[in-house]
């Protein structure tokens, strides 16, 4: 390319008062913001790190405070520098930076003042950025006071360390400026939501063998699992590396547990407020620190079925300008590189787990056990229809003169052909885990156990097996301790007889 001779230039230098205005909008949010400040400490070697939040007083405060290895005055200079490191330079293995903007970016986007005090080797320095001074002055120049004894937070800072000071929170109030209650509740509901994102994007360093400690307003935070691989039920692949030039991708996937094989605590936990549906996917990170889950990557759809497939991508930060890592680490694209190889892995997880659920719901339609339903697929269409075979509908038809058995027969018939399937559609797509069957009351249940229990005992299966079979499908299975004790009253009174 020819080149253009350039024999004047113009000073270009950005007013300082308008970008740092334009830092605050990238798109932080509360939880990303405080994870951008936490990355930091982690660098910094720091093994604790604290959150305190005011949100009832006057001037409410967010302050994140570490162990780390502190900084000298001149290193907290260049650290509160918008920029401070280029994004092309070559980062140690445990660095979590990208651009350094981070806690300039990330702090700007939730208060207007921004203090940074840090104290290595018994010396203590602070730093101020304060929004409405750039204002005024329209310069870059940060703010280094003489005394930190009114800094709030300053008296929970060790031997060594750093803390971090968020005041002027404009962008945490919700609207109520002047009203301190409905201020506090705004804040303290976004903190509360911060929580989970915390416990999710750094629950590796929390659950290594010397862990990261992360408390918020001094209670400890637990590590949240997405891949639940404490369960025993939970199926987990082999893991694969990928080797690139710009180091290795290594991937991991994992089929969840169904929904019955977890305590619901734990369940509802680890799918979030949006419920398993849209945490299902990929599970990006960084370094071990989680940049993004519950996508595909347009590689598949969302879906009931595959809800309980999860992968584990781990990637280094030399891989950056790759997956296209953005400022806050909250989002990424797909490299085409690995895109090939994501699809066999989608393929293989995504069979295993709907296994889970068709088998499961297969013992549900099985005919050695009984159902009360038929699955009936034909011409491309899934029918289900009500099996008049089942004896506890056969027993009471025998029992009916012609006339009514006819009208009996037709009735079953009109409740299979009234199936709510949009309905049903529509809950599963969303908390298929609430749906649940409905009760019987003991005089229905007892019908249909005994006359089940003839049939089988008939087809000489013994108790064993017969439990077996009937454990699997409702009614018997919603109301299986009330089913036993009715087994057990049948058989003891065939027996006297």
């Amino acid at each position: 390319m020819q080149e253009i001779v350039v024999s004047r230039r113009a000073d270009a230098t950005p007013h300082a008062a308008a970008l740092i205005e334009g830092l605050r909008d990238i798109g932080y949010s509360l939880e990303t913001a405080i994870s951008d400040i936490i990355d930091n400490s982690i660098t910094a070697g720091a093994h604790r790190i604290e959150i305190v939040t005011e949100t009832y007083s006057d001037e409410p405060y967010i302050a994140i405070i570490d162990d780390g290895e502190g900084m000298t005055e001149d290193e907290l200079v260049a650290a509160m520098r918008p920029g401070s490191r280029n994004p092309l330079a070559t980062r140690d293995e445990p660095d979590l930076g990208r651009f350094g903007l981070g806690l300039k970016s990330a702090s700007f986007s939730q208060c207007r003042r921004l203090t940074v005090v840090s104290r290595r080797s018994g010396q203590t320095s602070a730093a101020i950025w304060d929004l409405d001074d750039v204002a005024e002055r329209n310069e870059w120049a940060v703010q280094l006071p003489d005394h930190f004894d009114l800094i709030p937070g300053i008296e929970k800072l060790g031997q060594k360390g750093t803390l971090v000071l968020w005041q002027k929170l404009d962008r945490l109030t919700g609207g109520y400026s002047h009203n301190a209650a409905k201020r506090a509740e705004v804040i303290n509901q976004r903190i509360a939501e911060t929580e989970r994102h915390l416990r999710l994007v750094f629950h590796r360093f929390m659950e290594n063998a010397k862990p990261l400690r992360i408390l918020l307003n001094e209670r400890l935070l637990r590590p949240l699992d997405p891949f639940a691989r404490k369960n025993p039920a939970t199926i987990s692949d082999p893991e694969e590396k990928l080797t690139l030039i710009r180091g290795d991708v290594e991937i991991q996937s994992f089929t969840l547990p169904h929904h019955k094989q977890m305590g619901k605590t734990e369940w509802e936990d680890i799918g979030g407020p949006e419920g398993h549906l849209k945490s299902q996917g990929f599970y990006l990170y960084r370094g071990k620190r989680l940049i993004l889950h519950g996508t595909w990557f347009g590689l598949c759809r969302q879906s009931e079925l595959t809800k309980l497939s999860r992968v584990r991508i781990d990637i280094p930060n030399s891989m950056d300008a790759d997956w296209k890592i953005d400022v806050k680490k909250s989002s990424a694209q797909l490299p085409p590189v690995v895109r090939d190889r994501l699809k066999k892995v989608i393929e293989r997880i995504l069979a295993g787990s709907k296994r889970t659920y068709s088998k499961r719901g297969q013992k549900l339609v099985d005919h050695e056990r009984l159902p009360m339903w038929h699955r009936i697929q034909a011409d491309g269409q899934i029918r289900y229809r009500p099996n008049i075979e089942h004896p506890a509908f056969a027993d009471f038809a025998d029992s009916l003169p012609p006339d009514l058995r006819r009208g009996f027969f037709n009735c079953i018939a009109l409740v299979g052909a009234s199936l709510p399937i949009e309905t049903l559609h529509a809950d599963m797509a969303g908390t298929a885990e609430q749906i649940v069957p409905d009760r019987v009351d003991e005089d229905t249940l007892a019908q249909a156990v005994q006359a089940t229990l003839s049939v089988l005992l008939g087809a000489r299966k013994d108790i064993k097996e017969i439990k077996s079979l009937m454990k699997d499908v409702d009614p018997f299975r919603s109301a299986w301790e009330d089913t036993e004790r009715i087994i057990a009253a049948t058989i003891e009174t065939k027996e006297d007889k």
